[in-house]
């Protein structure tokens, strides 16, 4: 069989690698030539551990092939991004467009997976795009099989997780059940394609909400004078209790951003899923309160202007990966508002927005030190600050 990835980003390319060391022929498509150039001589343009491994292997043995237009396949997958228009309205355009670029590619008896995280009806907007461009479909077998790995052990879990494929019609859903098995060792489970893109955006959505609950929990505390990090610990001595974390905000093109699909459509009816989404921006915003008025307090007893750093860019630990990442929206706006920032980030060498400094380099020249990433990099250094978002000097 032959497979083809559109979007060779932080899923389509380990996916394509996966297969690839699997023994399937693999095609992958990415519209960024430096992208296609990059892989094509079996490197990376993105952190992920093993990947590179993967890559490497794949391109040798010549078992994965990339260039900027798809190819005939027996297997298509469309792996592209789904942000948000303003006013958090979904965008599927990627997806569209990706479509788009498949549809005279597709014969009788292919497989088209939709894996991109896409609002309740995009499965059946694809098959849409489809007819539109002339595609007899009922020939096709169209699915969703939404991704659901960790940033950081995607190798690992995309294949020991289960797996929810809900096709276009029952055909499609048991195709695409049988191809996913021949090499996902979890179990992959049957459904329909609206219970399917349903599920995804459920899962984000219980993580925000109960990320959410840490996160107005630190500010309360914040509030009250109370360690929220001992609290965290002893609350969750409780069998029957396990209170997340906090952080700066909740990042990522997941969890950031799937509750909003779901709040689009539902309206009214989504009053907690809104909730939990308008806690987690709120406290980024309250994030940046705090770091400017430490760095006032500093001016004021100093006579100068503070030097900021701002510990970590990413949007979670020990990756590379700043989608809807809070950290750098604090240290954008942190240096729009006219701070002295040092930006550290130690799995980015170079950032074209701003200069990348050293994190030992950064506390020894700032006088305001603001945890925001909790990296590897971080434990253990020798610095008290109250400005631990991500509890990494208590870990």
């Amino acid at each position: 069989m032959k497979i083809c990835v559109i979007g060779l980003g932080y899923i389509g390319l380990p996916t394509a690698a996966l297969l690839a060391n699997k023994g399937y022929d693999v095609y992958g498509v990415d519209v960024v030539q430096t992208t296609v150039d990059t892989i094509n001589r079996g490197e990376i343009h993105i952190v992920e551990p093993e990947l590179d491994t993967f890559v490497q292997a794949a391109v040798k043995s010549e078992k994965l092939k990339a260039n900027t237009t798809p190819v005939e396949a027996d297997v298509f997958i469309i792996a592209v991004p789904t942000p948000f228009h303003e006013g958090f309205v979904p965008n599927i355009d990627y997806v569209v467009s990706a479509t788009k670029s498949i549809s005279s590619y597709v014969k009788e008896g292919n497989i088209v997976i939709l894996e991109s995280t896409s609002p309740v009806g995009t499965t059946n907007k694809v098959e849409e795009v489809l007819q539109d461009d002339g595609v007899d479909t009922s020939k096709l077998y169209i699915a969703h099989c939404p991704e659901r790995v960790l940033p950081g052990q995607i190798m690992r879990e995309l294949v020991e997780n289960d797996r929810i494929v809900g096709g276009t019609t029952p055909e499609a859903t048991q195709k695409t059940v049988e191809f996913y098995k021949t090499f996902v060792d979890g179990e992959v489970l049957f459904t329909d394609a609206k219970t399917a893109e349903m599920a995804k955006l459920t899962e984000n959505s219980f993580r925000d909400t109960n990320i959410a609950f840490a996160n107005e929990l630190s500010i309360l505390c914040d509030k009250f004078g109370i360690d929220v990090w001992e609290l965290i610990s002893l609350t969750n001595r409780h069998p029957r209790v396990n209170v997340l974390n906090p952080g700066a905000g909740v990042g990522g093109h997941c969890i950031a951003v799937d509750p909003w699909f779901i709040v689009h459509a539902g309206g009214e009816d989504a009053k907690m899923i809104r909730t939990a989404r308008e806690v987690n921006t709120y406290k980024t915003e309250w994030v940046i309160e705090k770091i400017k008025n430490e760095a006032l307090k500093f001016e004021q007893e100093h006579g100068k202007k503070a030097k900021v750093a701002c510990m970590g860019l990413a949007f979670k630990p020990n990756i590379d990966d700043l989608r809807e990442s809070p950290a750098l929206y604090i240290t954008r706006r942190l240096i729009a508002d006219g701070l002295e920032v040092l930006a550290v980030e130690p799995n980015i060498d170079h950032f074209s927005e701003f200069d990348i400094v050293d994190d030992k380099e950064a506390i020894e020249e700032a006088d305001v030190v603001a945890f925001l990433v909790g990296h590897k990099e971080f434990k253990g250094l020798d610095i008290s600050s109250d400005l631990d978002f991500c509890g990494i000097l208590n870990s």
